[in-house]
């Protein structure tokens, strides 16, 4: 799916800013891969992470967090999520988005902006912590929590993800930059540095990172939900769609087409010099990198 002729990015500026990225433990879950890829066997299931992310400015020292993966209690999920917990997505959470800034010299109460590239279980930690946050997210997360559980029992979102007094949905409006294969892409500090990437198909708001990590033209891109394998991204498997007995399909993407065209612009950047792509769920990833100098309080080393 890489492009033959990737679109480039922008070169760095004279003292251009850039983002220090730092991977953050946020719990282990078992992924059936027949739910989420083509080609894959029904007893295919691989313990992935669902990373988080410590992005700082630099050369500000404006902290953010992206994302807030697996929250250890999950009788607090709605009822239909403990469901697919208990049946498909057993996990556990041997250190905590919390514990690991922490673990950095970063406390909960200290992170100022949280931005989460959407509102799924696995991505929303536990908000209460982060008590004097911001949180950011796509304005069409405003619907859906608005027709969350409890308000809708069948919801999969819960309606307290996010604290609604504390919260900024992006706009419409805000996405009004194209950057490289993306048309739509918010430029979070007006510098070139951080790009919030409006990243349709998997849910509605969902945001995907890309990020100068250098001030010489390295960049990463944080995927997200986008795709669940990297296999997706290269190509070689496709979206699945699931035929239930009742006639139904079920897909993992609220809008399969667009997720499909997302997919072919991230896998473009596979092609792109001194670019790292990254997934929320990257498995390959994590196992060569767990326990080391990517995890904060190390970060993630520029691509050269």
């Amino acid at each position: 799916m890489a492009s033959s002729s990737p679109q480039p990015l922008p070169a760095p500026k004279a003292g251009q800013a850039y983002i220090e990225v730092s991977a953050l433990e946020a719990g282990m879950m078992h992924l059936p891969l027949q739910l989420f890829m083509t080609g894959a066997a029904p007893d295919e299931v691989v313990v992935a992470p669902s990373l988080a992310f410590s992005l700082r400015h630099v050369p500000s020292g404006e902290h953010l967090v992206f994302d807030l993966g697996l929250r250890r209690d999950a009788s607090t999920f709605p009822p239909i999520v403990q469901g697919v917990v208990e049946k498909y997505m057993p996990y556990t959470v041997p250190q905590s988005v919390e514990e690991s800034l922490r673990k950095g010299g970063i406390e909960p109460e200290d992170v100022k902006t949280v931005v989460l590239s959407h509102l799924h279980w696995d991505h929303i930690g536990d908000a209460a912590s982060f008590s004097n946050a911001t949180f950011v997210v796509g304005e069409g997360s405003r619907a859906i929590l608005e027709d969350g559980y409890p308000k809708n029992p069948k919801s999969d979102i819960l309606q307290s993800s996010i604290p609604l007094d504390r919260a900024r949905f992006l706009p419409t409006s805000a996405f009004d930059t194209a950057i490289g294969p993306f048309p739509r892409a918010h430029d979070y500090f007006g510098d070139g540095s951080l790009y919030l990437i409006d990243a349709v198909g998997h849910l509605a708001g969902h945001l995907n990172v890309l990020a100068r990590t250098s001030a010489t033209g390295s960049w990463i891109y944080l995927a997200g939900d986008s795709a669940h394998d990297r296999r997706m991204l290269t190509g070689e498997r496709g979206i699945a769609v699931i035929q239930r007995p009742d006639g139904h399909t079920l897909c993992v993407h609220a809008h399969k087409e667009d997720a499909v065209e997302t997919i072919r612009r991230i896998g473009s950047l596979l092609d792109v010099p001194k670019v790292h792509v990254l997934l929320a769920h990257d498995r390959e990833w994590y196992e060569e990198n767990k326990d080391g100098d990517a995890f904060l309080p190390g970060k993630i080393p520029p691509r050269e």
